[in-house]
């Protein structure tokens, strides 16, 4: 762009449309895809084994992911969006984390800033990066993606990630890599000290209600910002409800019209 970005908010804004329009870029690929195989058609590349495989189905999923994670020799990156995982699914990954690590296998993950709420996470992340692994979080949505060796990429092929496609197209693989990575750039490392509550709402609340305020005056309901932003609607409803308070806005028409004509990021 020619015209100069002169406020950090904005530096934010711009880097997050970045990372949507790449992510969206990927969507229609994905999307493209997926429509060929489930027609019956295998979606095959340039060379020897670079292929794309629709999976039906989380039991199908699990299986591939698995037997991927099970062959990585030097990195295993990840981006898990919708906020907190239960802990249940966390402690099951430890064990595979420890083992691939003391193997030499670099490890990367990125969740949403919610995260850092949720005390199992914390407990979590905690253990992994005691043992070498990386954590950073996000404030804008993402969708999940798996990347194994530089060579295998998973990602979701339908909105409630009941299907996927695994990907060993050589070209796309480093596409997705380098979404990857564009956004472990702009991602902020999980914090620790101080753990407390209040320094963490500081960190990544200006964030994520800039992320609301894009979202809102795009026209997405709230359920939808909800899922992106990887929070529950009741506490969608509370940042609003500040916002508001905070433009003096008497509702949520008058809000959106503020926000609309706001050109600087939200700090609340």
């Amino acid at each position: 762009m020619e015209d100069p970005i002169p406020e950090a908010g904005d530096k934010t804004a711009c880097s997050l449309h970045d990372v949507a329009a790449r992510l969206t870029e990927l969507a229609e690929v994905t999307h493209s895809y997926a429509a060929r195989l489930e027609s019956g058609q295998r979606a095959s590349g340039v060379g020897s084994g670079a292929t794309v495989t629709y999976l039906s189905g989380i039991p199908e999923i699990n299986k591939a992911i698995d037997a991927a994670v099970q062959r990585a020799c030097k990195e295993i990156l990840t981006a898990q969006p919708d906020g907190p995982r239960p802990g249940p699914v966390l402690d099951g990954a430890l064990e595979t984390v420890r083992w691939k690590i003391s193997h030499g296998v670099e490890m990367r993950t990125i969740y949403q800033h919610t995260t850092r709420f949720d005390e199992a996470t914390k407990a979590y992340v905690r253990q992994v990066t005691e043992h070498g692994a990386q954590v950073r979080t996000l404030g804008e949505f993402f969708d999940r993606l798996i990347i194994i060796d530089a060579a295998i990429a998973f990602i979701s092929a339908n909105d409630v990630r009941t299907d996927a496609v695994a990907i060993e197209e050589p070209s796309v693989v480093r596409f997705l890599r380098d979404v990857f990575e564009r956004s472990w750039d702009r991602a902020e490392r999980f914090p620790f000290i101080p753990l407390h509550a209040a320094k963490a709402a500081d960190d990544v609340i200006p964030s994520i209600r800039e992320s609301i305020r894009r979202l809102l005056v795009e026209g997405y309901s709230d359920k939808k910002i909800a899922r992106r932003l990887g929070i529950s609607e009741r506490s969608l409803q509370a940042h609003v409800a500040s916002m508001k308070q905070a433009l003096g806005a008497h509702n949520r028409l008058q809000l959106g019209y503020l926000l609309g004509r706001s050109e600087t990021t939200i700090v609340l």
